[in-house]
């Protein structure tokens, strides 16, 4: 049956149908919001202030719709031709490859929208009223492509190589990966067979060259470089994705640090370590006698993160989950190793779903003289800043970072202290 065509003041209810929406503005995840009989109708790959033809995707939930949009009918003066073909709105929804969901936008304006959406988030869980603006990442190119130093591919029934369709595990075989950096791109075995295979990842480090990652591959370790400092880590390991994101981050982090609150000697931490990134940004700022504790449970990252740490007198590393490890801290703690935790300043770059609340808490309750709060998610920080504001912490710098271009998402460091009084 042919999907039937329905103007907003018609009834649409079938997946499948099609409509027309006003598209007003941009919801955290990087989709456009319309309505459509007084519903909230998300609809992608729409610019705010757009009118799209968009195809009903979604329609059992009461509260919002999911669309695709098919057709541009009003364009916004931000649209350009999509920086990934095999993503673009030419498509049908079901062959755009996922993973550059605001590649039809001008940059600037990416920019723009992402600030709006942290803004918005900081506004609705945690009652901050804050602007923001995101910077872009030194070295950015002028369409957001060549900054991936890392690509995770799918294999489909045939063997061929592409990342998954958005908001689906369907395979989109892909001939380019503009996204990736130039070495990356011409690496990645995009014309090779890998049948019998789930996944490759593609690693562009920043020595040794272009590696692959084949299926459950055992790992090994590579080496990335920041400034005048080497990392080492296992090439299945975290690492930032941008090829400038670790220095941006490293500056970031000691700029956020606020100089007159920092004690070498207190019990100064770097929570959600990883490789020990962060806790090197606050010893190359403070000094190598720095006492900092990265806390990681990865313990193959915390293997690396001792190598890594290790001209650092007073850094350690320890393999435990943070949530645990605090609320150990928050419960036990002697009076004189809360004095030193009272001293201390607290780094912590958190998985995308946040700290959450109880790891807020136990820092909190540590009474730290600073937090330094890296995140990859607004509504994750915008959440998290808000139990720390309950907790008698306010926001006293934000940065935000464009490290994902022609993605929705977008990188903040916050810093906090105790309120005044």
């Amino acid at each position: 049956m042919t999907p039937r065509q329905v103007t907003p003041r018609q009834s649409a209810e079938s997946i499948g149908d099609t409509v027309e929406l006003d598209v007003t503005n941009i919801a955290h995840g990087g989709i456009g919001v319309a309505r459509l009989d007084g519903r909230v109708v998300f609809v992608t790959d729409a610019i705010p202030g757009e009118r799209v033809l968009a195809r009903l995707a979604e329609t059992r939930k009461k509260s919002f719709w999911r669309a695709d949009t098919v057709r541009v009918l009003d364009a916004s003066p931000h649209r350009r031709p999509h920086v990934w073909a095999a993503a673009s709105v030419d498509r049908d929804p079901a062959d755009r490859a996922g993973g550059a969901e605001f590649g039809h936008i001008e940059l600037a304006h990416q920019r723009e929208l992402k600030r709006q959406v942290l803004v918005d988030a900081l506004q609705r869980f945690a009652g901050i009223e804050r602007g923001v603006a995101v910077e872009p990442v030194e070295g950015e190119t002028t369409d957001g492509s060549g900054w991936r130093t890392r690509v995770r591919l799918h294999v489909d029934e045939s063997g061929r190589l592409g990342p998954f369709a958005a908001r689906s595990h369907r395979v989109i075989p892909v001939d380019s990966l503009p996204l990736a950096t130039a070495e990356l791109e011409a690496g990645a075995p995009l014309g090779e067979s890998f049948a019998g295979e789930q996944l490759v990842d593609v690693i562009a480090p920043s020595t040794g060259g272009v590696r692959l990652v084949i299926g459950e591959q055992k790992p090994s370790t590579i080496v990335e470089v920041v400034g005048e400092r080497e990392f080492e880590l296992s090439d299945t390991g975290f690492w930032q994705v941008h090829r400038g994101a670790a220095a941006a981050l490293t500056g970031a982090v000691q700029q956020a640090v606020e100089a007159e609150r920092f004690d070498p000697d207190a019990a100064n931490l770097d929570l959600y370590g990883g490789v020990g990134l962060l806790a090197a940004a606050v010893g190359d700022r403070f000094g190598p006698r720095t006492r900092i504790t990265s806390v990681e449970s990865d313990p193959r990252a915390t293997d690396h993160a001792g190598t890594n740490l290790a001209d650092w007198l007073g850094a350690s590393v320890e393999t435990a989950r943070v949530e645990r490890w605090i609320a150990e801290r928050a419960r036990d703690a002697s009076a004189s190793e809360r004095a030193r935790f009272a001293r201390a300043t607290i780094v912590l770059d958190p998985p995308r779903a946040g700290a959450g609340r109880d790891v807020v808490a136990a820092i909190a309750s540590l009474a730290p003289a600073q937090v330094v709060y890296v995140a990859c998610d607004p509504v994750a920080l915008a959440r998290d800043l808000g139990t720390f504001a309950k907790r008698g912490y306010e926001l006293r710098a934000l940065r935000a970072f464009d490290l994902f271009p022609n993605t929705h998402h977008v990188e903040a460091v916050a810093t906090l202290a105790p309120s005044p009084g």
